[in-house]
């Protein structure tokens, strides 16, 4: 039983201090899946990252979904889908109408300004994390490869992410596979 409550605790806090969604999560959700309870390792996490946003829907959900079924089973799936979603229900429910009523206030602008930096560092950490991982993984040269390439091929070529990522895995499973 305590698993399900562990689950319902990794899952609830980054949606309760993800401001900004489930990009914004995922930094804490890899500190409480890899680094609190030790379930996945960063380079398992990646993985599973890489996936869920091959996925269309949310991150976090489908993050949820798998993590805890790998934790916890079917029961273990539904914990963490239902611990990603009640704190932005909870919340909107609470304070839709308040935020609504001062949607032009300065204090409120300005919260979105001051928390956006914060955010960004932490999604900056996890790349730094990811690429660690990376270079132990598959290389310096195929990190490269697939660095520069990604890189090109969105921002120059503007191909879809989700394109790039299913590239990716191609690539992977051809030149990367054991």
């Amino acid at each position: 039983m305590i698993v399900y409550w562990n689950i319902f605790i990794a899952f609830f806090l980054p949606g309760i201090l993800g401001y900004g969604g489930g990009p914004a999560s995922i930094p804490l959700i890899q500190h409480e899946v890899v680094e609190r309870y030790e379930w996945m390792s960063v380079g398992e996490f990646s993985e599973v990252l890489a996936i869920g946003n091959a996925l269309p829907g949310p991150i976090a959900t489908k993050m949820a979904a798998y993590i805890g079924y790998e934790t916890g089973g079917v029961f273990g799936a539904a914990v963490a889908l239902f611990a990603t979603i009640a704190p932005s229900l909870i919340l909107m429910l609470l304070l839709m109408g308040l935020l609504y009523a001062y949607r032009q206030s300065p204090k409120v602008k300005r919260l979105t300004t001051y928390v956006r930096p914060i955010i960004a560092v932490l999604l900056g950490i996890l790349t730094f994390q990811f690429l660690e991982s990376a270079l132990e993984g598959a290389g310096a040269v195929q990190t490269i490869i697939l660095l520069v390439g990604s890189y090109l091929l969105m921002e120059k070529w503007k191909v879809h992410p989700a394109f790039v990522i299913i590239l990716s895995i191609v690539y992977g499973i051809l030149f990367l596979g054991s």
